[in-house]
């Protein structure tokens, strides 16, 4: 079940005064595995609406926000992060990445300031000159991130470098936790965006559906704390969202507004092993997990919600077509 989208060019009444030039057009976000690409389509949207968390590849779809400005309109697309796959999800993650670079006006190719350009930077330099060559290819915006974890001279140097790596349109520099310069690189990618009229409206802040965020926050909670093989295993999927009579049948739809909102949600993983660890001792660990998404939940839908949560064991789905599938790959 899940909530009615906008349709892209149903906005009535929108965009920059008459007269003016309006940009408007499609940015993704590409880099390395945890290079901030969330956080920074969260600041920049000024909304959640990507998950984040220090586990690498957390992102596993091209989440769109939605910027809308006086003189523009930039349609962020978070892609996962390129990585060389060692499952049949990891290579359908990079081929999302690969169709998505083809669609896109602009590309924001992120580096964090705090890790050395290393193989995989240069692999996405090498997709992206290729691109470029022989047709129009993307305009490509060189965004270095993290900028507040390094001095001075050690952002320098990185600025320099990455200045090496490909002919960038241009190269900003931000911090998305501390915000600094994100007025900025909003004002440079706009610079490279087609005229245009604005696509969505006003008030849409992404092409999430409403279960589809509520998974990902659920997944989310759940990677907290987890060891590092056990993130890429998990994948969550939102089985309903009901209204029920909180004094009768829990299992009893009512009417929108007058009963108790329930989400129920599957959390599934590849081994039994791994099922033990999500629930935990005595089920405290999926406690902690539908406690801090609850919250999550909260805050998204505007009200309380009841979250009943399982787990399930889907045997190694990240190598299985057909479980791919059914889990929305």
């Amino acid at each position: 079940m899940s909530d009615e989208q906008q349709v892209p060019g149903d906005a009535e009444g929108t965009g920059a005064e008459s007269g003016s030039v309006h940009r408007a057009g499609f940015v993704a976000l590409v880099g390395r595995p945890n290079v901030g690409k969330s956080t920074l389509t969260n600041a920049l949207v000024g909304e959640k609406v990507a998950i984040t968390s220090t586990k690498p590849q957390t992102t596993r779809r091209a989440i769109r926000g939605i910027v809308t400005r006086e003189d523009s309109q930039i349609i962020l697309v978070d892609t996962p992060g390129v990585h060389r796959p060692r499952t049949l999800l990891g290579e359908r993650l990079n081929d999302l990445v690969r169709e998505t670079l083809g669609e896109v006006d602009v590309v924001g190719f992120c580096l964090p300031a705090d890790q050395n350009i290393g193989p995989g930077d240069r692999f996405i330099a090498e997709d992206l000159v290729e691109m470029r060559t022989g047709r129009r290819g993307p305009r490509v915006v060189a965004i270095v991130t993290k900028i507040d974890l390094v001095g001075r001279d050690v952002l320098a140097e990185h600025l320099m470098n990455v200045d090496q790596l490909m002919d960038f349109d241009e190269i900003v520099p931000i911090s998305a936790v501390k915000g600094e310069q994100i007025d900025v690189l909003m004002d440079v990618v706009t610079r490279q965006l087609p005229e245009g009229p604005q696509l969505y409206p006003d008030d849409q802040l992404t092409e999430e559906t409403r279960d589809d965020r509520i998974s990902e926050l659920i997944r989310e909670a759940a990677l907290e704390g987890v060891r590092d093989e056990l993130p890429h295993s998990i994948a969550v999927v939102v089985e309903e969202v009901v209204e029920v009579d909180p004094d009768g049948d829990a299992f009893t739809p009512v009417e929108p507004g007058t009963g108790r909102l329930v989400v129920r949600a599957t959390l599934f993983v590849e081994r039994d092993s791994q099922k033990g660890i999500i629930i935990g001792r005595g089920g405290s660990r999926l406690k902690e997990v539908g406690s801090r998404a609850r919250s999550e939940i909260n805050a998204l839908l505007g009200r309380k919600v009841h979250l009943d949560l399982r787990v399930k064991v889907a045997k190694e789905w990240q190598r299985d077509p057909k479980q791919l599938g059914r889990l929305g790959f």
